[in-house]
């Protein structure tokens, strides 16, 4: 069995995320690739895209929001995707446990809804949402004219029995939105698909791999993939420290060789986030320094494959700042690249601020 080198998986997964290159893809096309984008937060999808294909404009990716070919609903470890509607109708199901078990364990609401009919609940929810898209504070309230419980608790079980989707105007570039949710088959106009987890694993593996079971099972958020693996067709390789690295059959990786350009990645950007072992791109201690407690993640400064920084925007009408935070002193060349992309970024981002400036802070 092959053994891949650490700069061989990450060149992989560099490719794989179409991060090696910019791509000539249409938006649709790279949100399928990606086996979605992280939407914990309504726009950094876009930034996810921005950094990833040539000439990516936030109308492309609104339109199909509004057309219903993309949708954002939870999905892989109950975090909230933007995936095509084929994927959301074919995940969904596959992933449904995690939301049955959270029903049952939730220290918020578990306790609420325990002695109600959920079957019950979800029918009256899954009626009121037949008349047209809901705000979750307005589907509780309605829920508790019923039920007596919290209305937030009533409209927890209703997401985490239905696959709900969170409807624009929410994560419409330069909108707020707030969260009103749909049906997904009612949404889209399609049927949910049956569960198959063999179909989700070849998906990681083609967004993510070469990768372990635990890789893949960190990022769907479930479990017992091993046994589904062992029974597909799959290459299998070894990493340094003896794991076995799976991947489809059809791809192969670059060479461990071939150039990575400085790039600037998004608030929750995926790449960070879909690994058990997440030192493929981000060390144990850097990692620290770009996910907070809470759980939010910064934008990122990525150099020959590997997060060395990260960066944010403060803007307003008249001015808008980006702000490059290396974590060590980077070569000349390297933080001037980052400084003219930090540039047409803030602009991209800010399009409508008088003025925009690049500052870089030295390493702390």
């Amino acid at each position: 069995m092959e053994t891949l080198s650490r700069r061989a998986v990450n060149r992989a997964t560099l490719e794989r995320q179409l991060l090696l290159r910019r791509a000539e893809m249409s938006a649709y096309d790279a949100v399928e690739h990606l086996a979605g984008l992280q939407a914990q937060a309504p726009f950094p999808p876009y930034f996810g895209l921005w950094t990833r294909l040539a000439g990516f404009r936030p109308a492309e990716l609104v339109a199909l929001l509004e057309n219903r070919r993309v949708v954002r609903i939870a999905l892989m470890r109950g975090t909230v995707h933007l995936v095509t509607a084929a994927d959301a109708l074919a995940w969904r199901p596959v992933v449904q446990g995690i939301y049955d078990r959270d029903l049952k364990q939730n220290t918020l609401h578990a306790r609420e809804l325990a002695a109600l009919d959920h079957d019950e609940v979800t029918e009256a929810a899954r009626k009121l949402l037949l008349r047209g898209p809901m705000p979750g504070n307005a589907l509780g309230a309605e829920l508790a004219r019923t039920w007596d419980a919290p209305p937030s608790s009533l409209t927890h079980l209703a997401r985490g029995r239905l696959p709900l989707v969170q409807t624009p105007p929410r994560a419409v570039w330069g909108k707020a939105g707030q969260t009103t949710y749909a049906c997904l088959n009612e949404w889209v106009g399609a049927p949910l698909s049956p569960p198959s987890p063999a179909a989700l694993i070849s998906r990681y593996l083609r967004a993510f791999g070469p990768a372990t079971v635990a890789d893949v099972q960190t990022w769907a958020g479930i479990t017992r993939l091993g046994e589904v693996a062992a029974g597909m067709d799959l290459r299998r390789y070894r990493d340094p420290d003896g794991r076995e690295l799976l991947d489809l059959p059809e791809l192969t990786v670059p060479d461990e060789d071939v150039p990575a350009p400085p790039r600037l990645l998004g608030p929750f950007d995926q790449m960070i986030l879909s690994y058990a072992d997440r030192t493929r791109v981000i060390s144990d201690a850097y990692r620290k320094r770009v996910i907070s407690h809470n759980g939010l993640v910064k934008g990122t400064l990525l150099v020959d494959g590997q997060v060395r920084g990260f960066w944010d925007i403060e803007a307003t009408r008249k001015a808008a700042v980006i702000g490059l935070s290396p974590f060590e002193k980077l070569p000349k060349r390297t933080l001037s690249a980052l400084e003219k992309s930090a540039g047409e970024l803030v602009k991209w981002a800010e399009a409508g601020a008088e003025t925009h400036e690049v500052r870089v802070l030295p390493p702390e």
